[in-house]
């Protein structure tokens, strides 16, 4: 983990000001190209120029969020006041953390579209959170990492609930579609602790074999598979975004001993956890299909 004194090349908060003229900024950019954003724009308008030549005009007061692979230009129009924060990837790692609707976040941040609320109650809920998260950063003498990672939680669970996520998130069909989803939800919260399969059937009220069943008929994998996908998938998001050593990784996951989390690890991947995160640094920034730090793929 980084330092706090650190803070400002892994978040941003700024406060802009109505001007005489527009303002013209590069989002993802230099030490900002992997950031995610959000914007809070005030009465008055603003533009995005998307690097697929699409434009946008954004009247508000508004709420948007861009993620990285949005690529885009903000131009903020004369007269109008804006807040604009963002975080990095490490800084989202921690924000968005491993609980039951971890899941659901990481798939939200990743969605390639621009979101918008323009709910006034969820602009007014959300103002404060990005006022604090600007005042915690224009203080150099008490910028906490940790801070700015709770304020970015509240930030993204308050969008994420204002636009319909909790009530959009998929259950399943049926009995077997909401066990799936149940079984799904148990692991995110716990797949730290390394229970044995024999817990969640029993937490879920069926047997061990009507579980297995059921994971291998809809997505053709068993229980402990689908499991063991999610601690590799985890593992691989920490080597690839965080700056913790191999050890504080092993620790953060639940394993024994770094030994043994070496040795899953390269059985799961065909590559030692070293190995993997040389590869991911020197692909930061290209295509490479042995990486995977998104998870639209866990089902």
């Amino acid at each position: 983990m980084v330092t706090d004194g650190g803070i400002h090349h892994y978040v941003r908060g700024e406060w802009h000001a109505p001007s005489l003229s527009h303002r013209r900024i590069r989002l993802q950019k230099g030490l900002y190209a992997d950031f995610y954003h959000f914007l809070l724009l005030g009465e008055g308008r603003a533009e995005l120029y998307f690097d697929s030549g699409e434009d946008r005009i954004l009247q508000g007061p508004l709420l948007a969020f861009l993620p990285p692979q949005a690529g885009c230009d903000l131009s903020i129009s004369a007269g109008t006041a804006a807040h604009l924060v963002g975080a990095s990837a490490q800084v989202m790692v921690d924000a968005i953390g491993d609980k039951v609707e971890s899941y659901s976040l990481r798939i939200f941040t990743e969605q390639r579209k621009l979101v918008e609320a323009t709910d006034p109650l969820l602009v007014a809920e959300i103002s404060p959170l990005i006022l604090g998260f600007v005042r915690e950063l224009a203080d150099p003498s008490r910028s906490s990492w940790m801070v700015a990672s709770a304020y970015m939680r509240l930030i993204l669970m308050t969008l994420w609930r204002g636009s319909g996520g909790e009530r959009s998130e998929p259950r399943g069909q049926g009995e077997t579609g909401s066990i799936l989803q149940r079984y799904r939800q148990l692991v995110e919260a716990g797949f730290r602790r390394h229970r044995p399969i024999s817990d969640y059937a029993a937490e879920l009220g069926v047997t061990a074999d009507r579980l297995h069943a059921i994971c291998q008929r809809a997505l053709g994998r068993s229980p402990i598979q689908l499991l063991h996908e999610r601690v590799v998938q985890e593992a691989k998001l920490r080597l690839e975004r965080s700056a913790r050593n191999i050890q504080e990784i092993s620790d953060s996951l639940g394993f024994r001993d770094p030994t043994y989390f070496s040795h899953f690890f390269k059985r799961k991947t065909g590559l030692s956890p070293a190995g993997y995160r040389q590869i991911a640094r020197a692909s930061a920034g290209s295509e490479n299909s042995m990486l995977s730090s998104g998870y639209a793929d866990w089902p």
